[in-house]
């Protein structure tokens, strides 16, 4: 396939996967969350923290998009429909900050699509398969859908990416997924950390957790 036609292809099926992933968010109402008024503010510190964790992509050579995205976090704290609307501001801010002007807008969709639509569906589907098939407990849902899941999901991203050919031509493909693996531990260790605190002190910042399903026989519930 000519490189013009190949790229249109993808451009055009990325396309598709962020116009498909908003539209369906917008079945479950994504705004609902934020009526949570616990929420609120939390959603509002990620749309200022994360812009900044995206912009480091500047830093690494090549023009190479891997970077800390945070998707896993927002998935569990406001469920999968915000948190992909929620990506768009984030990429945009991310962009203008990293240089002045408006971002290309193929790559502002490319770059939506594989730091965060892609890895925060990989996630929401083995967290659903996890929350099934695994134990009700705390430590599953820590442990499980903060830490393994985040991995997971991160890691099967680079494969996907380098599949639809994302991966820059000068970077082997044993070094692209040596990279996201390394990088999705590492977002897998703050995605768990601030999980296991939260459950811990702000349960409420998580939409995913309930004391009803991880601690049933905590005082108070049946």
């Amino acid at each position: 396939m000519p490189d013009w036609l190949q790229s249109s292809v993808i451009g055009s099926l990325e396309g598709v996967l962020l116009l498909g992933a908003l539209a369906l968010a917008l079945v479950f109402r994504p705004w609902l969350p934020l009526g949570h008024g616990p929420l609120q503010n939390p959603w509002l510190a990620a749309m200022v923290a994360l812009p900044f964790l995206w912009w480091t992509q500047h830093l690494l050579p090549n023009g190479m998009t891997l970077h800390v995205t945070g998707v896993c976090l927002l998935v569990l704290m406001f469920g999968w429909p915000l948190a992909m609307w929620s990506l768009l501001p984030i990429a945009l801010a991310s962009s203008l900050i990293q240089k002045v002007g408006w971002p290309d807008p193929t790559q502002l969709v490319s770059h939506v699509v594989w730091m965060g639509v892609v890895p925060g569906s990989i996630a929401l589907l083995m967290g659903l398969a996890m929350r099934r098939c695994l134990p009700k407990h705390l430590f599953v849902y820590i442990l499980g859908r903060g830490f393994i899941v985040t991995a997971l999901a991160i890691t099967l991203t680079g494969y996907l990416a380098s599949l639809a050919e994302q991966r820059p031509d000068n970077l082997a493909l044993e070094d692209w997924m040596l990279g996201h693996w390394l990088l999705g531990w590492g977002e897998a260790i703050s995605t768990g950390m601030l999980v296991a605190i939260f459950v811990a002190f702000k349960p409420h910042w998580l939409l995913t957790y309930s004391d009803q399903r991880y601690l049933p026989g905590k005082p108070g519930h049946p």
